[in-house]
Parts: structure tokens; C-alpha cells; sequence
């Protein structure tokens, strides 16, 4: 290579280099300390609605789907998710949910929110886990937002703006990694 033309191959080598697949290497982390998320979740599944009067409705949803989560803190990458939940269009949303990773183990949380026809703000509290899990706190939130509701009580939907965080206890056996 022509002496003039070394550093235009150098800055091009280099910026093909800099484009390569980022990794996101995992770093000791400390005893209790808080791990943050953010993430996706769709899914899909079921309700039955009863009338209660004056435009009222309560229903019953069982919902299964993939969670996806990113960020550092992350507890782990992809989970099936399933949540039961009881939705009273004047009062908010009463839930559950259990994440299963790849390997079995578990998180399970309970679900509070607005859920009315109005506001749809959702928080999860974790409240435990099995496994690499065992021990974990923490809390996560996010939006519902229906995408298909048939008449049939089909329903499909995502979470939108899902964040989150975790604590892990190495003393009972979670580890995040």
C-alpha cells in the first residue's frame, strides 16, 4: 500500500472493526445490589366479561406470551410469561404472573394497576423466584395496549414502555448470569 494511502486503510480498518456485534460482557455484581431492565411483552390469550351495571363490566384474562428483556441488569434475556388477572372497569386490574426462563427456573410477581378504560398504567411487584431466581425482589411497570379483542374474548396485546428492576440474594441462590 502506497505510504500516503496507510491511514485512509488504517481509519477504514478500524471503522469496519468498530461495527462488529456488540457484546455485553457481565460484570461482578454486588450483593444486593438493584439491577435495572427494560424490555418487551406480547401476548395472547383470553377473557370473560360479566355486566355490572351502568356501563360497568368485570372480567377474567389469562394470558400467555414472550418476554424479552435488555439492559445490563437484566435477569435474563427471554421468558414465557403468563398472567391471570381479574380487570373491573371502574376499580383497576388485580394480577399474577409467573416468568419462566429457558432452563425452568421462575419469577413470580403480583400485578396492581389502573387497568380502566380510561388509564391502563400496570405495576408488578416480584416477589420471588426458583432456581437462579431464588430470592429475587424487585418491581417492573408498563402500559397494556390491546391490539386485537374479538367478540369471541380473544385478546392480543403488548406491553408498551416496560422497565424494571431486580435485586438478587447470592445468599439463598440467585445469580443473575
Amino acid at each position: 500500500m502506497p505510504r500516503h494511502l496507510f491511514p485512509l486503510g488504517l481509519a477504514l480498518a478500524l471503522a469496519v472493526a468498530s461495527c462488529g456485534t456488540a457484546t455485553q460482557t457481565a460484570r461482578p455484581v454486588a450483593a444486593g445490589e438493584w439491577l435495572e431492565f427494560d424490555g418487551s411483552w406480547n401476548g395472547l390469550g383470553r377473557r370473560h366479561t360479566i355486566a355490572l351495571g351502568d356501563g360497568r363490566v368485570g372480567s377474567i384474562v389469562n394470558l400467555k406470551g414472550s418476554m424479552l428483556l435488555a439492559g445490563a441488569g437484566r435477569p435474563g434475556v427471554g421468558f414465557q410469561s403468563e398472567v391471570i388477572g381479574l380487570v373491573d372497569s371502574a376499580t383497576g386490574f388485580q394480577g399474577r404472573s409467573v416468568w419462566t426462563d429457558e432452563n425452568g427456573d421462575q419469577v413470580f410477581s403480583e400485578l396492581q394497576g389502573e387497568g380502566t378504560a380510561t388509564a391502563n398504567r400496570i405495576k408488578g411487584t416480584i416477589l420471588s423466584g426458583t432456581g437462579r431466581f431464588s430470592g429475587v425482589t424487585g418491581s417492573y411497570e408498563f402500559s397494556w395496549q390491546s391490539v386485537i379483542e374479538a367478540d369471541e374474548g380473544a385478546i392480543q396485546g403488548r406491553a408498551v414502555d416496560l422497565k424494571g428492576r431486580v435485586r438478587l440474594d447470592p445468599a439463598v441462590g440467585g445469580s443473575p448470569r
